[in-house]
């Protein structure tokens, strides 16, 4: 194996003006590569020393629907499963219509939340969302804003195309509901400490704050990355909430060995199984028909489809190198996730700069073409 090219690509990245870049490739429970390059600060005079932590953003979703799986596993929870059963507002939904919000025609089902196929948009800052969190004095709970959620109009009938929106954060809420514990504490127990995670969680630690690695917002106009608030979460929208779509903090150690037990038939380097192999397969199969993969298309996940809350790779004809059933997602700090459950085969890739789609259509593709061409 030689990743010399990543190395070097990774470096480039630097070159074109990037604060930092940091990455690790897994294979059957061992690191295969790691490469760091940049800046842990804004000012660019502290060198990134790999145990810097990261808001994943979107990249909660694999985490989120990864625990609805399990308990889907369990029997605890059913992808056709209503959600009114779970949340009782959702059983009296509205869509969106030329004349008005008019009654749902048929309900969403948790396989709508996994897929992306609701009809629920990523507008939190609607009358009913500041009603209640007005109403909490700001303590809103995960499943209040959730429930909440249920008063506007979907975009479309449940099942019918697909959106990204704040589905995964309504999952989490139905995960609580499902599982009986709040949505941390599940995680915690089923997840993070049996994986021995030790700085993931919804806000930094006392201990972590100054790991924390300076975030940026890219200016298309000017063409510069600008700091921003490195805590800076616009998906945490009061301290109760816990946001399955966008709501975790982590550093690579703990995101790889999570994306590393998943590619290695669910299980970790010591015999925990979060997942069956079978499970996975579930979770990653494609669950778009061909008005959704439409719009899911828009997307430009050239190769992809979308499966219960992860892109799946669907055709090797699209996309450049990679396996068929090589799933992941990205978040709006750029950071990226490649599980290859077929080669034992994970990598986890994090910068911390939002607004900058460079990142989607060129970087994360390139980093996986290079990956698979290192291991030929």
């Amino acid at each position: 194996m030689d990743f010399t090219k990543l190395t070097a690509y990774l470096d480039s990245l630097i070159e074109m003006g990037v604060p930092s870049v940091d990455m690790i490739v897994y294979r059957d429970h061992e690191p295969l590569y790691r490469h760091m390059a940049g800046w842990k600060d804004a000012a660019k005079k502290v060198p990134l020393a790999g145990d810097e932590t990261y808001c994943l953003y979107s990249c909660t979703k694999v985490f989120t629907t990864c625990a609805a799986m399990r308990l889907i596993e369990q029997g605890k929870l059913h992808l056709d499963d209503p959600v009114s059963q779970y949340l009782p507002a959702y059983a009296h939904l509205t869509v969106k219509s030329e004349d008005g919000p008019r009654p749902a025609k048929r309900p969403m089902l948790v396989r709508h939340l996994m897929s992306m196929q609701s009809g629920l948009n990523y507008d939190a800052d609607t009358p009913a969302v500041r009603k209640l969190i007005q109403e909490t004095k700001g303590q809103a709970t995960t499943r209040q804003l959730a429930e909440a959620k249920a008063q506007d109009p979907l975009e479309f009938e449940p099942g019918e195309n697909f959106l990204y929106s704040l589905s995964h954060d309504v999952l989490a809420a139905v995960i609580e509901v499902a599982s009986g514990m709040k949505f941390s504490e599940y995680l915690k127990k089923n997840i993070f400490d049996p994986l021995g995670l030790t700085t993931i969680g919804f806000s930094l630690k006392e201990k972590d704050h100054a790991r924390q690695c300076a975030q940026y917002m890219y200016s298309g106009e000017k063409k510069t990355f600008d700091p921003i608030e490195s805590e800076t979460l616009p998906y945490r929208y009061t301290p109760q909430y816990e946001s399955g779509g966008a709501g975790l903090i982590c550093d690579l150690r703990d995101y790889s060995t999570f994306a590393d037990a998943v590619a290695c038939d669910g299980k970790s380097k010591d015999g925990y199984a979060i997942l069956s192999p079978a499970m996975i397969q579930l979770w990653s199969a494609n669950q778009l028909g061909p008005v959704s993969r439409k719009s899911f298309d828009a997307w430009n996940r050239r190769g992809y489809s979308y499966g219960l809350g992860v892109r799946t790779r669907v055709t090797l004809q699209a996309g450049g190198r990679g396996s068929i059933g090589e799933f992941g997602w990205d978040g709006a700090a750029d950071s990226w996730v490649m599980i290859d459950p077929h080669l034992h085969l994970s990598a986890f890739f994090a910068m911390h700069v939002r607004g900058f789609p460079y990142a989607y259509d060129v970087i994360h593709p390139n980093l996986r073409n290079l990956i698979y061409e290192a291991m030929e």
